[in-house]
């Protein structure tokens, strides 16, 4: 694993450089300035909501609160899942209010990605003191 100016990277990327880099800045960037203006300990909706809002100023498009079903046995169910956001339909990311960021929700992540084929998401956790400080967390499938 790769840490690099505090954000967390998975170890499956090309030397060449990180999928999606230039798009997982511009969401950062507006991650950290929605935390910058609200500080922790809000309810996640409260992010989300005001996330949603800075990619809209930017001009950046995104899927909010995306079903997710579940194939099994060839049959899709909606089991209650939803991605917090898809933005430029390449990237997942799913916000998160806790103390700490734990496996569990990595795994979410992961599966996420897998479910929807795509390859890059972020786990923006926004109950910390610095977003950039061990508040994201960047995988690749």
């Amino acid at each position: 694993m790769i840490h690099r100016h505090g954000i967390h990277h998975g170890d499956t990327e090309a030397r060449g450089g990180l999928l999606h880099e230039e798009l997982t800045e511009q969401v950062i960037g507006a991650a950290v300035e929605v935390h910058r203006a609200l500080g922790p300990g809000l309810l996640e909706s409260a992010y989300e909501e005001c996330l949603c809002h800075e990619l809209h100023l930017r001009k950046i498009t995104f899927e909010r609160q995306v079903p997710l079903p579940v194939e099994y046995k060839s049959v899709k169910l909606d089991c209650g899942y939803r991605i917090d956001l898809i933005v430029e339909n390449a990237l997942v990311l799913e916000l998160k209010c806790v103390e700490h960021v734990l496996p569990v929700h990595e795994a979410q992540l992961l599966t996420y990605l897998k479910l929807t084929s795509r390859r890059v998401g972020l786990i923006l956790n926004f109950n910390v003191s610095v977003l950039t400080r061990g508040g994201i967390v960047r995988r690749v499938l």
